[in-house]
């Protein structure tokens, strides 16, 4: 999206030194500015301000700066460079249109926001979130970076608890919603899973009464969500819902077929995404498509092109024959548990997972941890411990992993009868063992 600096500065109140020059959205990172953005310098572990010249090299047009005025390139004076970027997020959210759809979930958020933008795409020009872009920069910036001629913007939403989406609501104001789940994810810092939805139901309880909370039907904590909105529900599952699934089966690549039965008709749906679990979130894009008024025939097309962010359940072949299954981008118990189910369901003599910890459980640590070693051994699935991740003796290990080489090493001379899960907290770094296996 474009402005002019000195629109810029009027609505982040702050002063612009220099030229009034356009600017073309914005970028926290000099490394991946694109020339005519607005650089933000955010001072976390290192101070953005140090990276300023870094920007400007990049072709930055100008830059917020809470030092005072950058020689050389037009600046914007502000306090606080992270909130300012929040004000200029909502003064892009005032310029788009009535359709903003906010994803929150405990998982399959990244996911959803995919497929939805790729159903949206077949008949509207839709902007949304890149990558896990999330938080308290990345929702602003998904905003700013917005094309001026969107007719609908797909903003995915992360919550470290109570407040946290309805501070981003302020900024996105979502007229549809959509909740994919509430799962032991981040507890240690969002507590239990009552405390969770009290947290997802935020983005509910923002929608308008003209707006559309898409819930999941098959999950309650979700599905008891519609009782704290005056929009129109929309529910999506199994089980209940305006929009389900029937007649489930996978392919030998885990690829999804089933029939969608809707309140708006029924079709075929062949997904290219893999994953019993993904046809919850197809189920959730449909559904949002089919409010915004789609066919069938582009929810179908939209749902067979559908290609997700990376490391999320990627499947690899070894130069041996041997299936990897990267889905290294993140874990908690519920996607753990979907992912160990997915490698039992692939053809192969020999199922092994190469497992990280599951991050920020607090309490529920070890019983979570344990319990995802007790699925393993019930599916016949060896596990290899990676870095200090433990699995209870339950699991059926193979041994433990300090680094990339050791996992490596542990899963010896794989052939076309072996099949390999890698996954993890983003903290482990997963996606490393698969590829160096693929390499």
């Amino acid at each position: 999206m474009r402005f002019r600096a000195a629109e810029i500065a009027d609505a982040v109140g702050g002063t612009l030194v220099g030229d009034d020059i356009e600017v073309d959205g914005a970028s926290i990172d000099s490394r991946a500015l694109r020339a005519g953005q607005l650089f933000v310098p955010v001072r976390g572990e290192r101070d953005g301000h140090d990276f300023i010249d870094a920007a400007r090299a990049s072709g930055a047009a100008a830059t917020f700066s809470a030092g005072g005025p950058v020689e050389g390139m037009s600046s914007i004076l502000v306090e606080d460079p992270e909130a300012a970027l929040r004000a200029l997020g909502g003064a892009a959210r005032r310029r788009l249109g009535d359709r903003v759809v906010g994803i929150t979930g405990s998982v399959g958020k990244t996911s959803t926001k995919d497929l939805v933008t790729s159903v949206l795409a077949r008949s509207m020009v839709v902007s949304a979130s890149e990558k896990s872009f999330n938080n308290e920069l990345g929702v602003p910036l998904t905003l700013v970076n917005a094309r001026a001629d969107s007719s609908v913007t797909v903003v995915e939403m992360g919550s470290r608890g109570r407040g946290h989406i309805d501070d981003l609501c302020a900024i996105v104001t979502p007229t549809i919603g959509v909740v994919t789940a509430v799962e032991l994810v981040h507890s240690e810092t969002m507590g239990g899973l009552d405390e969770i939805a009290i947290a997802k139901g935020e983005l509910v309880e923002a929608l308008p009464a003209s707006g559309t909370a898409v819930l999941n039907a098959d999950d309650p904590r979700v599905w008891a969500m519609r009782a704290r909105t005056s929009a129109e529900v929309v529910g999506f599952g199994f089980l209940i819902g305006e929009v389900r699934a029937t007649a489930l089966t996978l392919d030998e690549q885990l690829r999804p077929r089933f029939r969608l039965e809707s309140d708006w008709g029924g079709a075929d749906i062949v997904l290219a995404v893999r994953g019993r679990h993904q046809v919850n979130n197809a189920l959730a894009a449909a559904s949002v498509a089919l409010r915004c008024g789609l066919t069938l025939d582009e929810v179908v097309a939209g749902l067979a092109e559908a290609q997700l962010s990376p490391w999320r359940m990627e499947l690899g072949i070894t130069a041996t024959g041997a299936r990897v299954l990267n889905d290294a981008y993140n874990a908690g118990p519920a996607s753990m548990e979907a992912a160990l189910r997915a490698l039992a369901q692939l053809p192969a003599a020999h199922h092994t997972a190469v497992l990280g910890v599951m991050a920020e459980l607090g309490p529920e640590s070890d019983a979570a941890h344990a319990r995802i070693g007790e699925v393993a051994a019930e599916l016949g699935i060896g596990v290899i411990s990676f870095g200090a991740a433990d699995y209870g003796r339950s699991a059926v290990s193979i041994g433990h992993a300090a680094d990339v080489a050791e996992a490596v090493a542990l899963l010896g001379e794989l052939t076309g009868d072996d099949a390999v899960l890698v996954k993890g907290s983003r903290v482990a770094g997963l996606e490393r063992v698969a590829a160096a296996l693929l390499d």
